[in-house]
């Protein structure tokens, strides 16, 4: 799992950059699986709140419904998202 925050983390950062439309759909729905999965992880650890907040990155980045927030939103949200997973990761380390 730590690997693929890692992945997902780096291919939002990557967003900030100039990229062809295919790779923000590739990113889109990349982030519903690994959010999905992530979801799917903290039910089974019975981590409720993030779970609910999994389950929601998962709806926002889904690519079959677009959500319209703009260019300097969506970075925005994904730096904001990207720094949460690498801190999630630290703090999973902790909690080991």
């Amino acid at each position: 799992m730590k690997i693929l925050k890692v992945i997902l983390a780096l291919s939002l950062l990557l967003c900030l950059a100039k990229m062809p439309y295919g790779y923000y759909q590739f990113v889109r729905f990349g982030a519903l699986v690994g959010f999905a999965l992530f979801a799917f992880n903290s039910y089974e650890k019975g981590l409720t709140n993030y779970m609910i907040v999994y389950l929601g990155l998962a709806l926002l980045f889904q690519p079959f419904y677009k959500i319209a927030l703009g260019r300097e939103i969506w970075n925005i949200v994904d730096v904001i998202v990207a720094i949460w997973l690498l801190v999630s990761i630290k703090e999973s380390q902790k909690n080991i």
